[in-house]
């Protein structure tokens, strides 16, 4: 029988099938041999042990789509990143990270901002301006009050769709609105730091209600801090695309857009054709890998395609 792990717990993987019926299964010790685990979104085939007990083992992984590192999870079609407007106020800096990491991993990104019912017409053009500039999809919605939700589903209709972000911007309370059987643990913000007690503690798929069967959401660990891998400072400039237009016009070939003179990038910073908020990010980020501590025995990293 072929089915999909929605979940892995302490050896236990949960398969979904297209019956609708979950399965408890271990995993055969050929796995461990070979040095394989599988993975949340992996596509198995299984035996099953007990109809009555709806338990099993799984055989067989299928070929996978694509991995990503963090989180471990397979076969996903693309990334929903999860901020909030306000409270707590987006970290532009851990935004870009994610957006680096999706990225790294070829995954295409929609900008999810949430808590809308609560933010002011200003921040949001903020946001709207830094990121729709770099080609990003940008969508603001609100848990509370629904608005957004309907485009949201059309945006995730048959894909299986990785949630990431940083803890208290609701992404359990979005999971919850998505698939209201799954009645996620929801944390409350500190008061003093405004960050999110981490309620995810696994990745799980979910079933988009309303929508086909192949539409899953994929819950993850938050996170507060990303540290870029695989990336060098002569790499970084590839992640900024809006950086892309105006490199041509900068005097030097290789130009980091740091301390070169007659520089495109800074010129169209200074017009505004290229966001202030991204730019400074950049100069954070290119110093963070400039002051690193070299690796050594490792790879030079992955250029984005």
């Amino acid at each position: 029988m072929q089915g999909k792990i929605i979940k892995g717990i302490a050896g236990f993987y949960y398969i979904d099938t297209p019956s609708g019926k979950l399965y408890e299964c271990r995993a055969k010790g050929i796995f461990r041999q070979q040095k394989v685990k599988p993975l949340v979104g992996d596509d198995v085939l299984m035996d099953v042990v007990s109809e009555d007990d709806a338990t099993g083992n799984v055989i067989k992984i299928l070929p996978r789509m694509n991995e990503l590192l963090r989180p471990p999870v397979v076969n996903v079609d693309q990334a929903l990143i999860v901020f909030a407007i306000v409270h707590p106020d987006p970290s532009y800096n851990l935004l870009d990270r994610f957006l680096i990491m999706m990225k790294q991993q070829n995954l295409p990104v929609i900008i999810c901002f949430n808590k809308q019912d609560i933010a002011g017409e200003e921040e949001q053009r903020e946001l709207e301006e830094t990121y729709e500039k770099c080609g990003y999809k940008v969508l603001f919605i609100s848990v509370v009050n629904g608005n957004g939700i309907d485009e949201l589903k059309s945006l995730l209709k048959g894909k299986t769709t990785v949630l990431a972000g940083p803890s208290g911007v609701g992404k359990s309370s979005l999971i919850n609105l998505l698939h209201p059987k799954a009645m996620m643990e929801t944390g409350e913000l500190s008061k003093k730091i405004e960050r999110g007690k981490n309620t995810t503690r696994h990745s799980e798929l979910f079933h988009v209600e309303g929508l086909s069967l192949d539409t899953y959401i994929m819950d993850t660990p938050g996170f507060t801090s990303l540290y870029l891998k695989d990336v060098t400072t002569r790499e970084l400039p590839l992640y900024y695309p809006e950086f892309e237009a105006y490199e041509p016009e900068c005097r030097f070939g290789g130009c980091s857009h740091i301390t070169e003179p007659d520089c495109g990038v800074k010129r169209a910073v200074e017009k505004g054709l290229i966001s202030r908020i991204r730019y400074e990010n950049y100069k954070v980020l290119y110093d963070e890998l400039k002051n690193a501590k070299p690796v050594y025995g490792k790879k030079e990293g992955r250029k984005p395609m």
